[in-house]
């Protein structure tokens, strides 16, 4: 959120400075991993579908700018039990703003796609719009790009101070001291460290997640161009995952669940806890293929707010310090959109899509 913010600014010839406690990109952070879907018809509120939708947008832009890849359109299904809410929604979401929508029997999904063995009573709905954005050429792309247009970047910088004035932010590295007009805080999981020095605590919960590549004896079968990006939404658990879209492998990952991580921030390696490899394959076996063999997992992090929707909104009692945190582990998709969107607020400008619906008051907060 932080680069794209930065880029945006940058393009309407703001100077800016960002800072990052690594160097971007890096798996310290929520965008590690190469992949994240796109869904437009969104099953977590069809308040959302206008943001997906300029996001989506402003990304088929940045994929003009560069040569590396930001998103194909490989489809999205969502599937789950007949009934449920999130697909409800889905479908909701599809007919108020007439969105293309499959609704597929497990069945007729089993036929379309072999590599699915689904099992009768669930239920699909196919966006052949969605895709697949490449999380990692997205943060390298925002960072040349802004730097390109003077934007300064302080990496393996930690901040020690914000002293912020009616007019003036002071912001304290180890060794830089930054004076700007107004600050936006992205600090995921770290954005409690950044804004206790200005006596602000948000109610965010940083998790520690896992996600997991898998081979099979038939690769063919979950191809890019063959395979689509899903989503599972049961009563009991969600997963997400990928195509085999570099040879690695279908990727896979639980939505749901996950362990807080204390204050250290450090994340235990991959395979500390059981379910680490257990509960991904479990999954991938019942239903995709009973020859599933996981080759790689890896650890990332969600921050997690209590209603999982976003936070977006100036700090109680400061008018120019900015925060944009809590993305739930369904941000990504939106980076692009809300980039832009923060980038407008801070010139005091109104953006393409409100974001009001991401204040602080909803917790009581202002």
């Amino acid at each position: 959120m932080g680069l794209a913010a930065g880029y945006y600014l940058t393009e309407s010839g703001q100077t800016v400075a960002m800072v990052d406690a690594f160097d971007p990109p890096h798996e310290a952070g929520s965008h590690h991993g190469k992949t994240r879907l796109i869904r437009h018809a969104y099953g977590e509120g069809s308040s959302y579908v206008p943001l997906a939708l300029h996001a989506q947008k402003l990304w088929e832009e940045l994929d003009e700018k560069t040569e590396v890849p930001i998103f194909v359109k490989t489809g999205v299904l969502n599937f789950g039990p007949k009934g449920n809410k999130f697909l409800d929604t889905v479908e909701k979401s599809a007919r108020e703003y007439q969105l293309p929508l499959q609704v597929m029997t497990a069945e007729e999904i089993n036929h379309r796609w072999p590599g699915f063995q689904l099992s009768e009573g669930l239920i699909g709905y196919f966006e052949k719009n969605s895709g697949v954005l490449f999380s990692e050429n997205i943060i390298r792309t925002y960072r040349t790009l802004a730097e390109k247009n003077g934007a300064d970047l302080y990496t393996n910088s930690h901040v020690q101070s914000i002293e912020a004035k009616k007019d003036q932010v002071i912001v304290k590295l180890e060794n830089e001291e930054l004076v700007g007009k107004k600050l936006l805080i992205t600090a995921g999981k770290g954005t409690n460290q950044v804004t206790n020095l200005l006596n602000v605590t948000l109610p965010i919960t940083p998790v520690r997640k896992t996600f997991s590549w898998f081979s099979s004896t038939e690769p063919s079968l979950y191809k890019e161009g063959t395979f689509p990006g899903w989503g599972y939404i049961g009563k009991e658990s969600t997963y997400y995952g990928f195509p085999d879209m570099d040879g690695k492998g279908l990727k896979i990952g639980r939505h749901d669940g996950g362990r807080p991580i204390d204050n250290s921030g450090e994340l235990a390696l991959f395979g500390t806890y059981p379910e680490d490899e257990q509960e991904t394959l479990d999954f991938a076996r019942e239903h995709f293929s009973k020859d599933i063999v996981m080759e790689e997992g890896r650890v990332c992090t969600y921050t997690n707010t209590p209603d999982e929707d976003f936070i977006i909104d100036y700090l109680p009692g400061y008018t120019n310090v900015m925060v944009a945190c809590g993305f739930s582990g369904h941000g990504f998709k939106f980076a692009s959109g809300i980039g832009e969107s923060l980038a407008n607020l801070l010139m005091n400008k109104e953006p393409a899509v409100s974001l009001k619906s991401f204040r602080l008051r909803r917790f009581g907060v202002s």
